[in-house]
């Protein structure tokens, strides 16, 4: 399935039903469907073609939602990096991606004003809310290349994608490319197809159990593929999604999870942290709520213990996964009382080893890295064949691409993983291999010690 799919059978079996909240304003699923035919209708015009890449400059927003959806419908590939990034990375994700169209906000003039000084191939760039004209001059100067556009001139085509013949597609198609911000380095775009988002969506709503009723509030940039995935995947079972800019006020979250009758809450162990330090919890009538979600790290088994007895009807799920291949495994909530520090089995059709450095699969209770095997694995990295071919694999079957982590793991007896470090964190000293994870572990079951990080120092 194509992830525009996603909106429009949505939109075609319940177009009145509400699909986002966002500033407090509800959209139904008819509402976006045609707003993001429209902005296609308008990208195809000025000459957005398929396969051609789109580049959204902004924070979480309606505008973002029906950005996305309006690129993939014109046959293109949007790319959604942090709103908060930096003029020098900025340009160089617009000079990588070869983006013809950015579409950005007002807010951003600054940082866009120097990224597009180092970008000569721009073709469109697009702003939004509408500008008066002494700001139309100023975005006019920015990028000497490129036609500016208001959103809303785009948005008020009255032609439709009825009326228009665009691109046939397929799902391997490119639907994004998501940049990951390396620790060292430019950041690596990883190529989406439209089949691997499917696959990965599909999983996770499988274990998660998520049905029509689901209303998600979200509060995780969308340029981050766990906060993107919120969207998407709520789309792909037509359910609800209330999308927060930040969680910058935790109280006020927790009141809209209350007021919104929200059933999913997808968190980071940040976040977590600052709902643990909270004075009193028990104010906030979160009954309806029926599960978090956790990823990125490890929650702290002090930040689980507050969170279950503050909310001991609200399933926990633990999960591990890296954008290049979206989810990987998830904790089932029955076994986070006793494997609390485990990521979990892998989640439905993925298939996982832990593999020694010649390739081979190590016995239980022993150290490898982990390989993941399935739909959701990406196509590789964007202009890098190089690194692609290091992390991105052939496996024991003809046509078949593993996915080679990087990340060292063990397996249990049970088969449940424990994330033991970053092949390039492990710290070895006196010729053992120690986990700074370990450490950082211990120094948390520490009264005194909300979160701890270790790091190696030479000798």
């Amino acid at each position: 399935m194509l992830v525009q799919h996603f909106l429009e059978q949505s939109a075609h079996c319940l177009p009145d039903k509400t699909a986002l909240v966002c500033d407090d304003k509800s959209y139904t699923y008819r509402e976006l469907n045609h707003a993001a035919d429209r902005l296609a209708s308008s990208l195809a015009e000025l000459g957005i073609q398929r396969h051609d890449r789109v580049l959204i400059f902004l924070d979480n927003s309606t505008e973002a939602i029906i950005a996305l959806f309006g690129i993939l419908k014109a046959g293109a590939t949007f790319v959604l990096p942090s709103p908060t990034m930096k003029a020098r990375k900025l340009s160089y994700i617009l000079n990588d991606s070869g983006a013809r169209a950015l579409i950005t906000h007002t807010s951003k003039k600054g940082v866009v004003r120097q990224a597009l000084s180092h970008v000569p191939n721009l073709r469109h760039l697009i702003v939004c809310p509408m500008l008066e004209e002494g700001m139309q001059d100023q975005f006019a100067l920015l990028a000497e290349n490129a036609m500016m556009h208001s959103w809303e001139s785009l948005l008020d085509n009255p032609g439709s994608l009825s009326n228009r013949k665009l691109p046939r597609q397929i799902d391997i198609d490119l639907a994004t490319i998501i940049y990951t911000s390396g620790s060292t380095g430019n950041p690596k775009g990883v190529m989406c197809a439209h089949y691997n988002i499917d696959a990965a969506a599909q999983s996770i709503i499988q274990y998660l159990q998520n049905v029509e009723d689901d209303i998600i509030l979200s509060a995780l940039p969308l340029s981050f593929d766990y906060g993107l995935y919120q969207i998407l995947m709520a789309f792909r079972f037509s359910g609800s999604v209330v999308l927060e800019r930040s969680f910058i006020y935790p109280y006020k979250i927790l009141e809209k999870l209350s007021r919104t009758q929200a059933t999913g809450f997808p968190l980071v162990p940040t976040m977590a942290a600052l709902i643990c330090q909270m004075d009193d919890l028990s104010q906030f009538d979160l009954s309806s709520l029926r599960y978090i979600s956790n990823t990125a790290a490890a929650l702290p088994i002090s930040y689980i213990n507050t969170l279950q007895s503050h909310f001991p009807h609200v399933s926990i799920y633990s999960m591990y996964g890296l954008t290049e291949c979206k989810r990987v495994s998830y904790l089932p909530p029955e076994q986070l009382k006793s494997k609390p520090l485990s990521v979990g089995i892998p989640m439905p059709n993925v298939e996982v080893m832990v593999v020694d450095e010649n390739g081979q699969e190590v016995p239980p209770n022993e150290i490898g890295e982990l390989v993941i095997r399935g739909r959701n694995v990406m196509q590789g990295y964007w202009n890098l064949p190089g690194v692609t071919s290091e992390t991105f694999r052939p496996g024991r079957y003809k046509g078949e691409t593993l996915l080679y982590s990087g990340d060292y793991f063990r397996r249990d007896d049970q088969g449940f993983l424990f994330f033991v470090s970053r092949k390039d964190e492990l710290i070895k000293t006196k010729g053992e291999r120690v986990s700074p994870k370990e450490i950082e572990e211990v120094l948390c079951e520490m009264d005194e010690v909300a979160m701890a990080t270790v790091i190696g120092i030479p000798d």
